[in-house]
């Protein structure tokens, strides 16, 4: 198998999975799309995968490219139906290639975060072998605000109504990041937007520790209070560990319904690490 592999930053590969791909005997070509190259026909290919990216779907003035990309998706997928990977900024191309809708989403998620499979999820192909709800790193401030005609919702969370999205046999994307590899975030943080929403998500313990680094955000993490998506959080500066405002809920097909809420619980202080 030949694929198509389109990129908006050089350091957005497809990670991880460039292993699996040589182990199976798989080609591919890999387009830098922000850098100026324009892909290749899809003659020849038998597979198209979009990778993600700093820049928005809807930024079309400042990344006229973008037209052609959602042309060349639409072409890919709705008309020669070929297997089909979006990722993150890959993910929101395909939506608005085939006619739905992304925007600013209400609130960012940055970090290591839960999603659910849908029950239709948790049943197919894609998801196979996967727990129903499970932890994966996600890096966007932008979502799916409408699916397009035909698709279906594979995975959600509370932040973000379509986690991974499939359309037809072949076409699926994740906003949620499958490629990851053990330097993906430390190169990441090369690219400005990026590293500017990482320093918004963790900024105080950055600011207080004068440079941009995980080494020396540990270093002033204990005693950090700071708000979290669930309350205010504070770093206990004897274990380390830290408040959690905690939920008793009960989990189902459905999702999670809150039983109970709990409050702040204090770290153990006879938990060291």
């Amino acid at each position: 198998m030949k694929l198509l592999i389109l990129q908006h930053v050089r350091v957005e590969h497809p990670g991880i999975f460039r292993s699996f791909l040589q182990e199976d005997g798989h080609d591919w070509v890999s387009v830098q799309l922000d850098e100026g190259e324009s892909p290749p026909s899809l003659k020849g290919f038998d597979a198209l995968w979009v990778m993600g990216g700093p820049m928005d779907v809807w930024e079309e003035d400042s990344y006229p490219w973008l037209r052609d990309e959602k042309r060349l998706i639409q072409e890919a997928v709705e008309e020669r139906g070929m297997p089909f990977l979006g990722l993150c900024l890959g993910h929101q191309l395909l939506a608005e290639a085939l006619g739905g809708k992304c925007g600013k989403a209400e609130r960012s998620e940055i970090g290591i975060m839960s999603v659910q499979l849908t029950e239709i999820g948790a049943d197919g192909i894609i998801f196979d072998d996967f727990p129903d709800q499970f932890s994966c790193l996600q890096w966007h401030g932008a979502e799916i605000e409408q699916m397009p005609s035909g698709a279906t919702c594979l995975a959600t969370s509370p932040d973000c109504a379509v986690q991974a999205m499939a359309w037809g046999p072949r076409a699926y994307s994740t906003q949620f990041h499958l490629e990851v590899e053990p330097d993906t975030v430390a190169n990441w943080m090369d690219i400005p937007v990026y590293r500017s929403s990482l320093v918004a998500a963790l900024g105080e313990a950055w600011s207080r520790a004068g440079e941009v680094s995980g080494r020396a955000a540990l270093t002033v993490l204990p005693g950090l209070r700071f708000n979290s998506a669930g309350g205010p959080m504070t770093i206990d500066a004897e274990s380390h560990h830290s408040t959690l405002n905690l939920v008793i809920a009960r989990g189902g097909r459905e999702g999670l319904q809150v039983v109970k809420r709990l409050g702040p619980v204090d770290a153990n202080a006879g938990c060291l690490v």
